[in-house]
């Protein structure tokens, strides 16, 4: 999208707004699909938490994805966006017993990290294939709060307690049909991953009845110009040749399943929003953003940066701002970031915000949740409509006092 573009659609639909470029969407999806072109089997589940806008799904699984979900919510909405329930994969950390059975009533695969639903389901429900989700203990991510496969992580059985996994299968003589790993997000280190999977491997031995071996995704994407970003071409060369020398040993064709979502939506997705109100106090210039993390949580909760531009005025002589929202509390969105010059009144758009943002927005300070837009085939598409105050009344109860 051009920067004319982004201001053509800010005018029609106000702001804050986000908007999100099928053709971004595409090319990454086919970059990686590239990247693994000589394993035979090879299925992407797009990890519908990234950004769940139903008509992101439906375009993802045009173009061949599947799902990947972690909630009976988000299996769901790709159900209603058209994914066939063999094509959907449902991850879940923490749920009962009784979601996980209810996702198997849908059709979908399931996938349990730990050893109590395991027997449990098992012991239950034992002609229905499951994935299990192994913890290899290799932290692939560099930040603790989006690494996921440290020693001390919730997520997934532990590898160390295979002989727990076997007791179970012995008791219960269910059927495991895959083995997955989710390391973490932003994966720089191809060796670290290639490590971890070689872990996933030695696990994948110990069942016979595989399908499919899961390695989760975390590829990190650039956030700045001339960011570092994993390198999909020599990892997608490295664990092909690994991943079919598997196949043979294992006696079977299997297919390498990923479930990327960041890597496939965070640099299709801007964030519009205008600026209320230039303040110079004695040591900064605030520019004032009619939002706030309430839209955009990512930068104070996880330090994440997103390079701003103004819109408006590219070619202005850059000054120094820290751009904040109108929460009633803290909301930094940078401090002391060189941005073409500020007026009130200008568009300013934010990079990298197609994934875990709309997703994570809320309704603090009682505010409207933003519009959501599809940029495909040239065209701005209302993907979702701005909240209103009535859909902050809508579940709430009133009662006489």
């Amino acid at each position: 999208m051009t920067r004319e573009n982004l201001l053509a659609v800010a005018e029609a639909y106000g702001s804050p707004l986000y908007v999100y470029d099928t053709t971004k969407m595409e090319s990454q999806y086919k970059r990686l699909t590239k990247a693994f072109s000589k394993v035979k089997q090879v299925k992407v589940n797009y990890a519908v938490k990234a950004l769940s806008n139903i008509s992101v799904l439906k375009f993802l699984h045009s173009l061949g994805a599947g799902m990947d979900t972690v909630s009976i919510q988000e299996v769901k909405l790709a159900l209603e966006a058209g994914v066939p329930p063999e094509m959907i994969i449902y991850t879940p950390n923490g749920v009962s017993l009784e979601e996980i059975e209810k996702a198997v009533s849908l059709g979908v695969q399931i996938n349990i990290d730990n050893l109590s639903i395991l027997e449990q389901f098992g012991t239950k429900h034992p002609k229905t294939p499951v994935c299990i989700r192994i913890n290899p203990h290799v932290m692939a991510g560099g930040n603790t709060n989006i690494s996921v496969g440290h020693i001390d992580s919730k997520f997934g059985i532990s590898i160390h307690q295979m002989p727990h996994i076997q007791r179970i299968l012995e008791n219960t003589k269910m059927t495991i049909n895959g083995i997955h790993m989710h390391t973490g997000s932003d994966i720089l280190d191809v060796d670290v991953f290639l490590y971890a999977s070689e872990i996933l491997f030695e696990a994948a031995t110990h069942f016979k009845d595989l399908e499919f071996i899961d390695f989760g995704s975390g590829f990190k994407v650039p956030y700045k110009a001339g960011d570092v970003e994993t390198n999909v071409e020599e990892f997608g060369e490295k664990l092909s040749e690994r991943f079919n020398e598997f196949c043979k040993s294992y006696g079977k064709e299997l297919t390498l399943a990923f479930e990327p979502g960041k890597f496939l939506v965070s640099e299709a997705g801007k964030f519009l929003a205008k600026v209320n109100v230039v303040k110079q106090t004695t040591s900064t210039v605030f520019a004032q953003i009619d939002s706030g993390f309430n839209h955009l949580i990512r930068p104070m909760l996880y330090g994440s940066r997103h390079e701003i531009h103004n819109i408006s005025n590219p070619e202005g002589r850059e000054r120094f701002y820290s751009v904040v929202g109108y929460i009633c509390e803290t909301d930094t969105f940078a401090n002391n970031r060189r941005i073409s010059e500020i007026r009130e009144g200008d568009i300013l758009a934010f990079d990298n915000a197609g994934a875990y943002c709309f997703t994570m927005a809320s309704n603090y300070n009682s505010r409207y949740r933003p519009a959501e837009v599809l940029w495909h085939h040239k065209k701005a598409h209302l993907i979702r409509k701005r909240e209103t105050f009535d859909d902050l009344l809508k579940n709430q109860v009133v009662i006489d006092l």
